[in-house]
């Protein structure tokens, strides 16, 4: 599959640059956030997240499969080209892993300003158990020629973006496709997967943000050049302009959420909650890395708390934490934040950046105690 420009111009937002300064939200981003859900905050609560409960991001359409027709084509660069059902698939041997999944955009809504895109907050999260083969031994089995030097991944779903008419297309180098931890994945918490989560096969990658784990596969490719196309070098880049190239987005940056305590107001989600002993609750995870600390500030961040870690979780999994709080009455910001065990740290405020990606920034939730 390859990218092509029809020459079409489609409709710009706003003035036209891809950012804003204005709180507001345009009618095309509620249009995106209606069609890509967020995981509730509650849903924290779960050690693996309900499979309803799990973010959601879909770039164009959810395809239309024919389980009986569908196959993935293993070909490129290697010495035994092969087509494989899913029957054939699910005849290799099988692993189940629980990863963490954060979509890269997620905190984008809260930079200023802010790119004119999906407009997470803090939900795009949430913790499954994949279930699927290695893809080490796919390869392995297709045998990988010495020139090869990516796997490219085909979803089939179809769309237009940076005025590119596209299939959803990634790729990851011989050395990351290879790691034993990355699987096709054909269930999802123990089903078959969902029609938006990937239905009948999709590519997950622990440790990586969202991004990188394509749904809907239908070819896998081993290419012996680097792939340039849309979704490695028009998105997903760390830049602070439009005209630079930016550094890749890849591996998950260290983050530490809570449930919210109390009840919430409807609209604004300030919380309410009554005097007295209070225990806060959340999780962390840092992608490949593990939890070595989590902080909380009742404050605003003018003071930091040790919370206490729950047991190390599975190697890609979210870490729990609780902290005590005994609340008086008044208005609070609350504040929570995480260390990895290479001591990176959450910054309060966002690191900003032009495509809104990365931003781990703490988290703050406004509580009134009664």
């Amino acid at each position: 599959m390859t990218q092509q420009d029809t020459g079409r111009r489609f409709p710009t937002v706003g003035d036209g640059s891809g950012m804003t300064s204005d709180p507001r939200f345009y009618r095309e981003e509620l249009q995106l956030a209606f069609r890509n859900r967020g995981m509730p905050l509650e849903g924290l609560r779960y050690d693996i997240t309900p499979t309803g409960m799990h973010y959601l991001l879909t770039h164009f359409d959810i395809p239309e499969v024919d389980p009986n027709a569908w196959n993935l084509k293993i070909s490129g660069l290697v010495g035994n080209p092969v087509t494989l059902s899913l029957g054939d698939i699910k005849a290799l041997p099988s692993r189940t892993e629980v990863v963490t999944m954060e979509c890269a955009g997620n905190g984008r809504a809260l930079f200023t300003p802010r790119s004119v895109s999906q407009p997470w907050l803090l939900e795009a999260i949430g913790t499954a158990e994949w279930t699927g083969t290695p893809l080490k031994g796919v390869l392995e089995a297709a045998g990988l020629k010495e020139t090869a030097v990516e796997i490219l991944f085909n979803g089939s779903d179809q769309g237009v973006q940076g005025e590119e008419v596209q299939y959803y297309q990634r790729s990851l180098t011989i050395e990351e496709a290879t790691r034993d931890e990355v699987l096709l994945v054909y269930e999802m918490n123990g089903r078959a997967l969902e029609p938006q989560h990937g239905y009948p096969l999709r590519l997950v990658v622990p440790g990586w943000y969202g991004m990188t784990s394509v749904k809907w596969l239908e070819s896998i490719e081993a290419v012996g050049e680097p792939f340039n196309g849309y979704q490695m070098h028009g998105s997903y880049r760390y830049a602070q302009t439009a005209d630079e190239p930016g550094e890749p987005v890849d591996l998950i940056r260290v983050r530490a959420l809570m449930v919210p305590p109390g009840i919430p107001d409807f609209l604004t989600r300030t919380r309410l909650l009554d005097s007295g002993p209070v225990t806060l609750t959340g999780r962390a995870w840092a992608g490949r890395l593990g939890i070595s600390r989590v902080e909380t500030s009742t404050d605003g961040g003018a003071s930091w708390s040790d919370a206490q870690l729950s047991v190390q979780p599975p190697r890609f999994a979210w870490r729990g934490w609780t902290a005590q709080w005994n609340a008086a009455a008044g208005r609070y910001t609350l504040m929570v934040r995480a260390t990895d065990t290479e001591g990176n740290r959450q910054p309060v405020e966002p690191e900003w950046n032009i495509q809104g990606m990365g931003n781990n920034m703490v988290q703050s939730v406004d509580v009134i105690v009664e």
